[in-house]
Parts: C-alpha cells; structure tokens; sequence
C-alpha cells in the first residue's frame, strides 16, 4: 500500500549544491500569458492579456531555482500589475527565491478610443506597450515602454518631386524611467500621454477608422509636415526632455520605407539629448 502523499519526503534537487563555479545570470519563466489589470487614463483601469517573464540570479552553488514559484508569487498579486505594484512582487520574488536580483517584464496590447479627424467616426486603436522591472542591490527600477505607430512624410522627396510626395507608416518606440514623487513611488506618465507626444512628433496619427474626407485629411495633413525619421525622434527627445517628471528615456523611430525594400531608423537617448 502506498504511503499518503501528504507522508512523503520529496527531494529538493534544485537546492543542491553545483560544483561548477558558473552563476546564472538570469533564469526564470517566459512567455507566461496571464490577465492583469492597467492603469487607464479615461476610464481608471483596462483589462489586458498580457505576457510575462519573471526571473532571479542564480548563485554558483545552488543546482536550480525553483520554477513554481514564480507562479505562485504572481498568483499573490493577482490583479493590477503596474508601477504602484510591482515593486511589492519583486521583494517577494527575491525573498522567496533567495535571490540578490529579481526581474519582471511586461507586454500587453493597451487600446485606446480615438475619432476620426473629420467624420468623428470612433474605433479602438492598440498600442504595443509593456515595462521591465528590477530589484536589485541599488533599489527598485522601472522602465516604461510604448510603440506607437505613426505616419511620416519624406521631406526631401516633397521637395523635388512635381506633385506627391512617398510616405509610409512607422514606429515610434518610447522608453522611459520617471522620476519619485513625494512618497518615493515613481511620478505616473500616462501611456496615452506618450502616445500624443509620439503622434505629435510626427507627420500625421494612425487611426483604425478613417471615412473619406477623413483619409483626405490626414494625407494632407502628412504633406503639410513632412519629417525625416531623424527629425521624428529629435522631436520626442525635445518633448521628453522638457518633461520633469522623466529621468531618462530612449526613442527609436522605425519606417517601413515605401520606395526601398529596407527600413530607415533613428535613435537618440537622454544622454545624446542635449540642448
């Protein structure tokens, strides 16, 4: 007869001792789809699929971490997953792990309810955002990301071309550290915030849902500011240079060219954003 399972002693062969001198940077769970809560401008809070990645370190002596944890540390918090939150799962993740680092990343599609410039017809538009958190020796890091796409006007092809002008969609990839309130916690920035400094930057918004006399608008509106993929990314470091409530941030700009069978892109940090 076998013995009740609530009687067994079972091995803990990831806490064993490993003789081969090699630390593990990172180890963990990836590509975890989970539903998590948001902070949503308009409406207070959106509901996401999202997917996860949660990892420790790993000292040279330990044979393994232990994988279901990770779940069950993510099942405690279930529910808003944000920047007023994730620093409570990262302690935990480091207390019950024994870790010196923890990691968490993020990535969720976040819709947003925009009209058309003309017609006021409404339709849902998504935005690729997410944030990569850390906990480690130093305190507490969060980073914000959001990739918004927009559309671009060549300038120099306006210029010396009779009529038309080539024009493509694009991406702006937005990331950033905010600086801490009063209370420590870091200031809030909206991702619908970024989303209008990326499209503002721009030659013109994206939208889902565009009539006729919206599409004329918006190919106008293209022709009357043209912008390099250069010129798009100097335009969000101004922008996010000029906001105080963000300490550092780094933009990648991306068109899918429409006369070439390459992309074009610019890069430009807080560091390289000077005035």
């Amino acid at each position: 007869m076998a013995p009740p399972q609530e009687s067994l002693q079972l091995p803990d062969l990831q806490h064993t001792e490993d003789t081969r001198g090699v630390a593990i940077e990172r180890v963990g769970v990836c590509d975890l789809r989970y539903p998590i809560t948001v902070l949503d401008r308009a409406n207070q809070q959106q509901q996401v699929a999202a997917i996860l990645s949660l990892s420790v370190d790993l000292p040279h002596h330990f044979k393994g971490t232990h994988m279901s944890r990770f779940l069950e540390v993510l099942e405690n918090h279930r529910g808003e997953v944000t920047m007023r939150t994730v620093p409570a799962m990262l302690d935990e993740l480091q207390e019950r792990l024994d870790a010196e680092r923890a990691h968490v990343e993020v990535r969720f599609p976040y819709f947003i309810e925009k009209a058309a410039p003309v017609s006021g017809k409404k339709s849902f538009m998504d935005y690729d955002c997410g944030f990569i958190a850390e906990v480690n020796g130093d305190g507490h890091d969060f980073i914000i990301n959001v990739c918004v796409p927009v559309k671009s006007l060549c300038p120099c092809s306006k210029a010396i071309s009779d009529y038309g002008a080539h024009n493509q969609r694009g991406i702006v990839d937005i990331q950033l550290r905010c600086a801490p309130d009063a209370n420590g916690q870091p200031h809030l920035v909206w991702i619908e915030e970024l989303v209008e400094v990326a499209e503002s930057s721009a030659s013109a918004p994206v939208y889902a849902l565009l009539k006729r006399e919206d599409e004329r608008h918006v190919t106008m509106q293209a022709f009357d500011n043209p912008a390099f993929v250069d010129d798009i990314a100097r335009n969000v470091a101004v922008r996010l240079r000029e906001e105080p409530r963000v300490t550092w941030f780094k933009v990648r700009v991306t068109n899918f060219e429409s006369i070439h069978n390459h992309s074009a892109f610019a890069v430009v940090s807080s560091e390289s954003a000077v005035r």
